[in-house]
């Protein structure tokens, strides 16, 4: 996609100014934050093996060497781990290779799992943030099902969503903070599979369509999608504040289970029993059930 290990370096060499680590910030800088030489110093390591580094040269680094450049430049434990991947990319089976690519099958079991979750707006997300499968009340709160940001196979898509419906403004309440962590979850994605043509493709998408979306890729925010919070502006109930919770689905390395929650006897509690209310009981629609199909016991999306 482009030389993310160079530019990844460079944006968290940016964020640490050298007085925070004990150096001079006299003299003239042409860029904000440490140097190469500086974060070689600190590190511990020669000048150009670190030059090496940035410029993708640096496959054979040890994992003390990746230890120190993230100590050095305050990776997080995700960040440190997005390192190691631009490093040394992961290689992929060929049978894994054929799952990036097209759709990817929901087992039955994830299926009925949320279809029993009558009362907790749930769906399972799958790479590029497609959504794979959702429950009725997940239907009825985000509109998967009536959506139109589904990219070429059909699926219904968060960053796409995000960043090209222009509802979603007004959908998120904090749409800020939505898309700063769509962006980065994205980027993490790309770190893990960095030949998927996909997902490439889709930030292509992106990237033409939307300059927010340019702007906040090029900050290199890498984030992973564990829990945290979510204001929605419903169009027939209003306001929602929920928290969420994201689950891995064993089995299924590359898919999640989403789940929203409110308290019980809060407001977003009362307006999500009066959404169950108008919604059939157990029916959990596919998004893989683009070509018309519905999937036995679903309805289709």
């Amino acid at each position: 996609m482009e030389n993310t290990l160079g530019d990844f370096l460079r944006s968290r060499r940016a964020r640490i100014l050298p007085e925070e680590v004990g150096l001079p910030s006299h003299g003239r800088r042409r860029v904000r934050g440490l140097r190469r030489e500086e974060v070689a110093q600190l590190a511990g390591v020669s000048v150009d093996y670190y030059v090496r580094l940035e410029q993708g040269r640096g496959g054979s680094a040890s994992d003390a060497v990746l230890d120190a450049v993230a100590r050095v430049l305050r990776l997080d434990g995700v960040e440190a781990a997005h390192l190691r991947s631009l490093v040394r990319p992961p290689t992929a089976p060929a049978a894994s290779a054929a799952r990036v690519r097209g759709r990817q099958p929901v087992r039955p079991g994830t299926r009925l799992l949320l279809d029993l979750m009558t009362g907790v707006p749930a769906f399972v997300l799958g790479r590029r943030m497609d959504v794979l499968a959702w429950n009725a009340l997940g239907d009825a709160v985000n509109g998967f099902s009536t959506r139109s940001d589904a990219g070429p196979d059909g699926l219904p898509n968060q960053a796409r969503h995000a960043f090209l419906d222009p509802s979603a403004r007004e959908y998120y309440g904090q749409w800020d903070a939505v898309a700063a962590e769509t962006v980065a979850f994205l980027r993490r994605d790309a770190g893990l599979h960095p030949e998927d043509p996909e997902l490439a493709a889709l930030v292509g998408e992106l990237s033409l369509r939307s300059a927010e979306f340019v702007r906040l890729w090029a900050d290199h925010l890498v984030r992973e999608k564990t829990h945290g919070v979510k204001q929605v502006n419903h169009p027939l109930v209003g306001g929602l504040d929920f928290g969420y919770e994201t689950l891995g689905v064993n089995g299924s390395p590359d898919q999640l289970l989403v789940a929203y929650t409110a308290p019980a006897g809060s407001p977003t509690a009362q307006k999500l029993a009066l959404l169950a209310s108008w919604t059939a009981p157990g029916a959990v629609a596919e998004g893989a059930a683009a070509d018309g199909a519905a999937a036995e016991g679903a309805e289709a999306p």
